[in-house]
């Protein structure tokens, strides 16, 4: 097996519907799982983005601080306020011994995300939105469908 398909294999993707419990707690996906144990630690950090949470493995975390670092040093400054908002507010947690994880309440707060979530495979991270927010942000009517998909086939995904 190539380390191509390697990458594939174990990448997250797909989506999902769960409900948080009373302690906001979260079920990680069978399949999410299982990729978490097949490549990474299962350290996780969880962090806001926009209109929804991140979930990332540790290792992909830390290439995000060390490019953020990077890009930091060249241009001192101008990002300050992004690198306060997404690293200042992560939280780093773990799966415990139900395949759960604790989405913290400040970051609930912050992704307005209240009992009914969508889980978003994203091949190196896992996105958590409140339900009713990805249905309204992330349905793609069909001319959309066809100018991505036409900006995709340019780019030569397909």
């Amino acid at each position: 097996m190539t380390a191509d398909v390697f990458e594939q294999i174990n990448s997250f993707r797909g989506s999902s519907e769960h409900g948080l419990d009373s302690k906001g707690r979260l079920n990680i996906p069978a399949r999410f799982k299982d990729v978490l144990a097949r490549k990474y630690d299962g350290r996780l950090i969880i962090s806001p983005w926009g209109k929804c949470l991140r979930i990332y493995p540790l290792a992909e975390w830390a290439k995000i601080e060390y490019a953020i670092l990077n890009r930091g040093r060249q241009n001192p400054g101008t990002s300050a306020r992004f690198v306060r908002h997404i690293v200042g507010n992560a939280s780093e947690v773990q799966l415990d011994n139900n395949g759960r994880i604790l989405l913290p309440v400040t970051l609930r707060a912050m992704g307005n995300i209240d009992k009914e979530v969508f889980l978003l495979g994203m091949t190196s991270f896992v996105e958590v939105w409140d339900k009713q927010i990805h249905l309204t942000e992330n349905v793609i009517g069909d001319e959309e469908f066809d100018d991505l998909a036409a900006e995709c086939s340019e780019l030569g995904f397909f």
